[in-house]
């Protein structure tokens, strides 16, 4: 797969352009501050052994859900403490998600990368909000967007004179409560000269399929991140959680934490496989 022409960095990490791959993961959510902390420790832990570049991703708030009686998140004041915190003690870049141009500010100051959700990745002054910061902006495809169209989301951000951009699948709706993800997608947008990121757990989902919650296939997390790993990706995005059972939000989506490494040890194997013939 042709390599994307638009490498960045990110303190000690390179992203795209054939570098290693890099995993972005953590709890769907900020649940409270020692789960958060105990997490993104061993994460950390297990990237440090597997010599993967890691970003820490967890959302303050939870803007979109199923039901209007799901968890959404502590204060956002609150959780950005926490991933303040988590910074600063595990030496960590964080990801996070924003949902209006108001809360931009205050993520920024946090924030190494911010995260366009799948269901805002059109609206216009959210993605040149986020351009201006001068962060790395993450925008996830939406599930009704065809991949080559994100090139005009893109163009939105590039605007601000911001061109640090990566864009990542998350599956496309199949209706009935479904997600298919076309790896062709992975090497569409990667064409478009932007790094791509697999998103191997919101892929799974289940869309209201758990009634008044989102359901989901995590069987079928570690067979779509060693399939993407496959086709070419510049990164992986990981929901992982001790005990996704009691998990507040997407517990039918996130990856049992013990599951991490193994899963890792695999994407690696595949990515250094597939970079160093495209190297060759």
């Amino acid at each position: 797969m042709k390599q994307s022409n638009n490498t960045i960095r990110l303190n000690n990490i390179t992203i795209g352009g054939g570098s290693r791959i890099v995993l972005i993961a953590g709890p769907c959510v900020i649940e409270g501050r020692d789960i958060t902390l105990r997490t993104a420790g061993r994460i950390k832990g297990i990237t440090a052994k597997l010599n993967i570049p890691f970003i820490f991703k967890s959302s303050y708030k939870k803007a979109n859900r199923t039901s209007g009686t799901s968890f959404a998140g502590l204060s956002m004041e609150k959780a950005l403490r926490i991933l303040s915190e988590v910074k600063r003690e595990c030496s960590i870049p964080i990801l996070t998600d924003v949902h209006t141009e108001g809360e931009i500010d205050a993520v920024a100051e946090i924030a190494d990368v911010i995260q366009i959700p799948a269901f805002l990745c059109r609206q216009t002054e959210l993605l040149q909000a986020a351009g201006r910061t001068k962060k790395i902006v993450n925008i996830k495809k939406g599930q009704f967007m065809a991949p080559e169209d994100m090139a005009h989301q893109a163009h939105k951000v590039e605007m601000t004179g911001n061109k640090k951009i990566l864009l990542t699948e998350r599956g496309a709706s199949f209706g009935y409560h479904n997600l298919v993800v076309d790896m062709r997608s992975l090497v569409i947008m990667r064409s478009l000269g932007y790094p791509v990121i697999l998103d191997a757990t919101h892929s799974v989902q289940l869309p209201g399929g758990g009634k008044n919650v989102t359901g989901g296939q995590p069987e079928f997390i570690a067979p779509i991140a060693r399939a993407g790993a496959a086709v070419g990706i510049d990164g992986l995005f990981v929901e992982t959680h001790p005990n996704p059972a009691k998990a507040k939000s997407d517990a039918a989506s996130q990856l049992k934490l013990d599951l991490l490494e193994q899963l890792l040890a695999q994407v690696i194997a595949i990515d250094t496989l597939v970079k160093e013939e495209y190297a060759a």
